[in-house]
C-alpha cells in the first residue's frame, strides 16, 4: 500500500490458479477421449492437452468444466493427456499426465440379400479386432438377434421375404474393450408373385392383362412373356402388349424391391383369341335358304356369324360346325362376317362378303289420298332395284308411273273409280320382276252438288238439304255450320238429308261431303241458309185512349221489320215499323182482341208470333149529368151500352175525393158533403174487371152555387 497526494492507492496483485488434477480419462469413441478433472478455485477454463509419445501428435482444447473431451484422435491409439487451470493471469503447470488409448472404429458392414430370406453381411477386418460383436432386428419388433464372431462376414437365415432389417455391429479389442458400433438396415428380396391370372383383352390394344396378388416389400413387379414381350407396374397389374391372333404363350412375373429380384412365379399358360375365319362365301341352293361357309380355324371352339340386311335388320348365329344357315329375303343385300370364339375371347375382325338376292316384288306400305284425284303410293325400298314401274289400270286408261324412288302419285285419276294397281321393280342385271301381283284400289268419291235448302215451314226449325252426285254407293254427310260453335250435321246414304233444331234468326253455310271407304270428296260448293227470325220473348199492349192503343214487344233476333196486329170481328188495327213498339188506333172499347206479330228479316224470311189476347177497356159513358140534391148533395147520371159494366164516379174537390161505385146496371150516383161555391172535378169511368179504374174518360166541372153544370 503506498499513498499518493494524500489519496491511499491499494495495488492487486493475480496469480495463476492451481493445478488440477486428472481424476479418470476414458475413451468410448474411436477419435476422442473423456478426460475426468477435479476443478480449481479462480480458473475461469481449462485447457486438455493430449499428444503422443513419439510427438507426432500434440492438440490443445479449451474446454469450460469437467467433463472435456479431446476429439479428432485416432482409433486405437495411446495417448498422453494432461490438464491446466486458465484465469486472467495465465494458465497453470500442467497436471501429473495420465496415459488413455482410443477404442476400436466399427466395422463398415456391407449388406445384401442373396434370396427373399436371408442377408449376407461382410466388411473388411478392423486393425487390432480380436472379435467382432453383431446383432440383427426386424423393422417394428422388439425382439434380436445377437452373436459373436471372428469371422468378416455374417449369414442371417430364415428371415421374412420383404421385410426390413437392420444390423449393429463393432469390433472387440486384444484389452476386451467394445469399439465404435455401426449399424446398417438392409431389406430382404420380395417374396414370389402369387395368384398370376392371365386375361386377354382386345381395347385399347390386343394384349394379355396380367394380374397378381400385392407382395411384401415389392416396389416394382415385372411380367415377362416367353415370346419376348414385358411389362412392368408398381400395382398388381399391367398389360402384355402386343398379342397375335392364335398364339401360345406362357407368362412369368417376378417382383423388385431394392434388394433385388424374387424368384419368378411359375410359368402360367395361356392361349390368345382364334384369327379370323377366311375366305367365307355364302351358297343359295334353293332360292330364301342360304348357307355362310369358312375353313377351320386353329383352336377356334365356335364360330359366331353376323348378318346384316339392308334395312338395318341384324341376325347372328353361333356354331360348331363350319357354316351358318339362314332365310335370305329377295331383293335383299347381305353384308356377312364371322368370328372365331375361344375362352380368350373373339377374334379380330374377318374380311367382309357381300351378297345380294334378286329384286323382289314389293308390298304397298301406305296408300293415301294426296287430292282427290291422286294417289300417293309407297312402299319399302327394294335394294337392287334400280327403277320402279307403278301401273294403274281402270276400265278407261292406263296410267304409268317410272320413278327410282319407292314412292309414286298417281295423278288425274276418276273419281268413285277402282283401280288395278302394281308395282314393278326393275334393274340394269335381271330387268323387271312380271310376276308381282296387282292391288285394287279404289279413288275417292265424287264431290256432291247441292240442289236446294228449303225450311219445311215457316215456322220450323228443321231444313231439308238435298243434292245430286255421280257415285254409286257414298254415304253423305250435310255440315250447317253458323257462328262458332254453333254446327249442326245430318247423315244419309240418300240424295237429301234433314237437318233439325236449328235456331230461330241465324245464318249458315250448308256443304256436303261423300264418303267411302277410299276416303272422302270433296266439300260441296257452299250455299248459304238463313232460318226465320225469331219471335220476341215479350209482347205488351197498354190502352192509351179509349181508341187508341200502345203495342211494345221485346226484340227478336234475326229481325229487321215488325208487323204487329189486333183483329176482332169488329174491325182490324196493324202497324209495319222497324222499332219495337208502334201505336194503334180505331180501337173499339169494350171489345176483345186477337194480337198477333210477324218478325221480318232482312231476306224476307218471316216468323209469325202470336200472343195471349187483348181486351179493350169499357166505354166511356155518355150523357153524364150532375144536379144538386138536397142537403148539400151532388146527383150525377150517365148512360151506358154495357148493363154488366161497373163504374165509379169520383168527385174531387175542398181538397177531398168523394167516390161512389154504384152496382152493375145502376147508373145515378149521389156524393154528400158538397159545400157551397166550390168548384169541383166529377170523372165517371168503368171500372176493369181488376177494379181498376178506365183513366182516360174525360172529367166535368160542377160548382156548388150552380144548379147543375156539364
Amino acid at each position: 500500500m503506498c499513498e499518493i497526494n494524500g489519496t491511499l492507492t491499494f495495488l492487486i496483485f493475480c496469480s495463476a490458479p492451481d493445478v488440477p488434477s486428472i481424476v479418470m480419462a476414458s475413451s468410448k469413441e474411436s477419435q476422442s477421449i473423456t478426460v475426468e478433472f477435479t476443478t480449481v478455485s479462480g480458473a475461469t477454463s481449462y485447457i486438455l492437452r493430449a499428444e503422443t509419445n513419439d510427438g507426432s501428435f500434440f492438440s490443445e482444447i479449451s474446454v469450460p468444466g469437467s467433463p472435456g473431451t479431446v476429439t479428432n484422435l485416432q482409433p486405437y491409439t495411446d495417448y498422453t493427456l494432461s490438464v491446466m487451470s486458465v484465469n486472467s493471469a495465465g494458465r497453470s503447470q500442467p497436471s501429473i499426465s495420465v496415459e488413455a488409448k482410443t477404442v476400436l472404429p466399427a466395422p463398415q458392414l456391407n449388406t445384401s440379400s442373396p434370396s427373399n430370406s436371408s442377408i449376407l453381411v461382410k466388411w473388411e477386418p478392423v486393425n487390432h479386432a480380436v472379435l467382432y460383436s453383431l446383432s440383427i432386428i426386424k423393422d417394428g419388433s422388439y425382439s434380436k438377434i445377437s452373436l459373436n464372431i471372428t469371422e468378416t462376414q455374417v449369414h442371417f437365415p430364415d428371415l421374412e421375404a420383404g421385410t426390413k432389417y437392420c444390423i449393429k455391429g463393432n469390433a472387440w479389442s486384444p484389452e476386451n474393450i467394445p469399439g465404435d458400433d455401426f449399424t446398417v438396415c438392409q431389406i430382404t428380396r420380395p417374396p414370389t408373385p402369387q395368384s398370376i391370372e392371365l386375361v386377354v383383352t382386345s381395347t385399347p390394344d390386343a394384349g394379355i392383362v396380367v394380374s397378381w396378388d400385392p407382395a411384401k416389400g415389392a416396389e416394382q413387379y415385372v411380367a415377362l412373356s416367353l415370346t419376348g414381350q414385358n411389362c412392368s407396374s408398381s400395382t398388381n397389374s399391367c398389360i402384355l402388349i402386343p398379342l397375335s391372333c392364335g398364339e401360345t404363350n406362357s407368362v412369368t412375373v417376378i417382383t423388385i424391391n431394392q434388394a433385388g429380384n424374387s424368384v419368378p412365379s411359375y410359368p402360367v399358360q395361356i392361349i390368345s383369341f382364334p384369327c379370323p375365319p377366311q375366305p367365307i362365301w355364302v351358297e343359295e341352293l334353293v332360292p330364301g335358304n342360304c348357307s355362310v361357309k369358312w375353313s377351320a380355324v386353329p383352336h377356334a371352339e365356335y364360330y359366331t356369324t353376323f348378318i346384316k340386311s339392308d334395312d338395318g335388320i341384324e341376325g347372328m348365329c353361333n356354331s360348331t360346325e363350319l357354316y351358318c344357315q339362314f332365310h335370305c329375303h329377295c331383293g335383299y343385300s347381305y353384308i356377312m362376317s364371322v368370328f372365331a370364339h375361344n375362352h380368350a375371347g373373339q377374334s379380330p375382325p374377318g374380311p367382309l362378303l357381300n351378297h345380294t338376292t334378286l329384286p323382289c316384288c314389293p308390298a304397298l306400305t301406305t296408300v293415301s289420298a294426296a287430292s282427290w284425284e291422286t294417289l300417293m303410293m309407297e312402299w319399302s325400298p327394294v335394294r337392287g332395284a334400280d327403277l320402279y314401274e307403278t301401273r294403274a289400270v281402270d276400265a278407261n286408261e292406263v296410267i304409268l308411273c317410272n320413278d327410282t324412288a319407292p314412292r309414286c302419285a298417281l295423278s288425274d285419276l276418276t273419281c268413285n273409280s277402282k283401280y288395278s294397281v302394281v308395282i314393278i321393280p326393275c334393274n340394269d342385271v335381271s330387268g323387271c320382276n312380271l310376276t308381282c301381283s296387282p292391288q285394287t284400289h279404289e279413288t275417292a268419291p265424287c264431290m256432291p252438288e247441292i240442289t236446294s235448302v228449303s225450311q219445311t215451314n215457316t215456322s220450323s226449325s228443321s231444313v231439308l238439304v238435298s243434292w245430286t252426285s255421280d257415285n254409286t254407293v257414298a254415304n253423305y254427310t250435310v255440315s250447317v255450320i253458323g257462328s262458332v260453335g254453333d254446327t249442326h250435321v245430318c247423315h244419309s246414304n240418300d240424295s237429301s238429308c234433314l237437318v233439325s233444331n236449328l235456331p230461330c234468326g241465324s245464318v249458315y253455310e250448308v256443304s256436303a261431303i261423300a264418303s267411302t271407304s277410299a276416303g272422302e270428296s270433296m266439300p260441296s260448293y257452299t250455299v248459304p241458309l238463313e232460318t226465320a227470325p225469331c219471335c220476341p220473348d215479350n209482347l205488351t199492349v197498354s190502352q192509351v185512349t179509349q181508341a187508341m192503343t200502345n203495342v211494345t214487344w221485346s226484340p227478336a233476333n234475326g229481325a229487321q221489320t215488325y208487323i204487329a196486329s189486333l183483329s176482332s170481328p169488329r174491325g182490324h188495327a196493324q202497324c209495319h215499323t222497324m222499332e219495337t213498339e208502334c201505336v194503334m188506333g180505331c180501337i173499339t172499347c169494350g171489345t176483345n182482341y186477337t194480337v198477333s206479330l210477324d218478325a221480318i228479316s232482312r231476306t224476307g224470311h218471316k216468323a209469325e208470333c202470336t200472343y195471349h189476347g187483348f181486351s179493350a177497356s169499357q166505354c166511356c159513358p155518355s150523357g153524364i149529368r150532375l144536379y144538386r140534391g138536397t142537403n148539400n148533395t151532388l146527383i150525377v147520371r150517365w148512360r151506358s151500352s154495357s148493363a154488366l159494366t161497373k163504374y165509379t164516379a169520383e168527385v174531387t174537390g175542398s181538397g177531398r175525393t168523394h167516390t161512389c161505385s154504384p152496382e152493375p146496371g145502376s147508373y145515378t150516383c149521389t156524393v154528400s158533403e158538397i159545400v157551397c161555391g166550390q168548384v169541383y172535378s166529377v170523372v165517371v169511368a168503368p171500372l176493369s174487371p181488376d177494379g181498376s179504374k178506365v183513366q182516360f174518360c174525360n172529367s166535368r166541372l160542377y160548382s156548388g152555387n150552380e144548379e147543375a153544370q156539364k
